[in-house]
């Protein structure tokens, strides 16, 4: 049973959803803290007002194996984004706004159609600045039948206030790990302390779920899974965050490297973002993964260019 029937048979639920709701006035949603009153209409950094936004919906087959199983993920991309990724791969959904405004019974509907299809969860892409939405259409989706786990797939820039109301009620969270060098993330993000706010995110989430465990037919069913974006020429500073994964989270972590960065949205107007990742590249990361102790790494990789 997903744990936030427990909240909504107890009524905790609704709490959950006040707390989070009051969060949008004076936003403090996300650690960007616009302040914007978003109750009222007002738009922060995030370009989202009161209604979430939300780009498609569907099941989706490309996510890491244990999410996908035999009928998909059931993912939800939410328009727009508290990153501003130069390198950006959804860029006219994260950042140009593509998408269509829902409210809560409309996004409990999709959440519902997608348990219709026979998906194994609900899989909620770039949820973080809309987790108070999400959290108003699930108290509908739940009174309408929805039981399956939910996937908060974010960014990593996640705050731990918030977090915490989630807890009891996220599944399986999914979050980036992007950078280890704070300059590197303002160039290239346009974010503050991405680094610090990042680790402690990460810490809340292993404390609400731990490791990741999966199922005897091979589901995820609760726990945490890292992606971590091996960047040209070291910028994503690799070696930093394996080694955080590994001393402070656990080496049982279920960490996907990938490798398949590409130069996307503006990134070719940085030099050392200007070429797809180097096979050797990739090579040296998962070995540094392997030296740290961490042996759950997820086994999918594109093909990648070796060096020249």
């Amino acid at each position: 049973m997903a744990p936030y029937l427990e909240l909504h048979y107890s009524g905790k639920l609704t709490e959950r959803v006040e707390a989070a709701r009051d969060l949008l006035q004076n936003c403090h949603v996300c650690p960007r803290h616009c302040a914007v009153n978003r109750l009222a209409g007002e738009t922060g950094k995030c370009h989202t007002a009161r209604l979430a936004v939300v780009s498609s919906y569907g099941p989706h087959f490309g996510e890491e194996a244990p999410l996908v199983g035999k009928h998909g993920s059931g993912t939800v991309f939410f328009t727009n984004c508290n990153l501003k990724c130069v390198f950006c791969q959804n860029y006219s959904v994260s950042q140009l706004g593509d998408g269509t405004e829902v409210d809560k019974e409309e996004l409990a509907t999709m959440m519902l159609a997608l348990q219709a299809r026979g998906c194994h969860n609900i899989n909620l892409v770039s949820p973080t600045h809309v987790a108070p939405q999400i959290l108003e259409a699930l108290g509908t989706a739940v009174e309408l039948g929805l039981r399956l786990p939910l996937v908060y797939n974010s960014g990593g820039y996640d705050s731990v206030e918030s977090l915490k109301i989630l807890d009891g009620i996220v599944d399986i969270y999914m979050p980036d790990m992007k950078y280890s060098d704070e300059k590197v993330a303002e160039e290239l993000s346009d974010i503050e302390n991405y680094p610090s706010v990042n680790r402690a995110a990460v810490k809340e989430m292993h404390r609400q779920v731990g490791d990741l465990q999966i199922s005897e037919d091979g589901i995820a069913v609760r726990g945490l899974l890292i992606r971590h974006l091996v960047l040209p020429h070291k910028l994503a500073g690799t070696k930093d965050t394996i080694n955080f994964i590994a001393e402070e989270i656990s080496q049982n972590s279920y960490v996907n490297i990938m490798a398949q960065y590409h130069p996307h949205h503006k990134a070719s107007q940085t030099p050392q973002l200007a070429r797809p990742l180097l096979r050797e590249e990739f090579l040296e990361a998962t070995e540094l993964a392997h030296k740290a102790g961490l042996s759950r790494l997820d086994k999918v990789h594109p093909v990648i260019a070796r060096a020249v």
